[in-house]
């Protein structure tokens, strides 16, 4: 009499790299002098999105505030989230900027156009890893978890995830950009400590 109950199919998940080899793998990177290479780190340092790395701008970063202010069209939640820099996400702007330089912070060199959203896959495919490159979030966030003592809700707002209820963003209303700050600091420490 009862309906059939469906089984539910666990979720999917993106092939992450343990954070223990983290360190390594962006110290191998560190040796390429590709702009793939590059906008990975970047994409690590910054836990960002493939999309939200190769559409970067230049004019979307400020060094002085050490911020990459992203446009909410290239968001998943729409809305236009403001991200720390860590002194070692500063450091490879400054290996690629050129002065006067204007349009994508990761294009190609010949024809100024953004890199294709392969580009930092194929890194990963040519040392036969079997991970995505959307999997270096949750290598974070695990890292996140288990080596800090960070709240939550910060290791989320550093994700851009949108966190707990309507009523809980109908009240909370900053962005927590200076805890986040700390947290990507540590992060990158972390990342450096080949």
């Amino acid at each position: 009499l009862l309906p059939s109950i469906e089984k539910v199919a666990p979720p999917k998940h993106h092939a992450s790299m343990p954070y223990s080899d983290i360190s390594g793998f962006v110290s191998e990177l560190y040796e390429e002098p590709n702009i793939s290479s590059k906008a990975l780190i970047f994409l690590i340092l910054t836990a960002s999105r493939t999309n939200e790395i190769i559409k970067a701008t230049w004019q979307e970063i400020d060094f002085e505030t050490r911020s990459w202010k992203i446009p909410a069209n290239r968001m998943k939640s729409n809305k236009e989230p403001r991200v720390p820099l860590s002194p070692s996400a500063i450091k490879v702007l400054h290996e690629i900027w050129d002065k006067g330089a204007s349009g994508f912070i990761f294009c190609n060199k010949h024809t100024t156009k953004s890199l294709s959203n392969m580009a930092m896959l194929n890194i990963l495919r040519r040392r036969n890893l079997s991970l995505t490159v959307h999997g270096f979030r949750s290598t974070f966030r695990t890292w996140a978890a288990e080596k800090t003592t960070v709240q939550s809700d910060v290791a989320e707002a550093a994700l851009a995830h949108t966190v707990g209820s309507k009523v809980v963003a109908a009240y909370q209303r900053g962005d927590l950009f200076e805890k986040r700050r700390k947290l990507m600091d540590e992060w990158a420490k972390f990342i450096s400590q080949a």
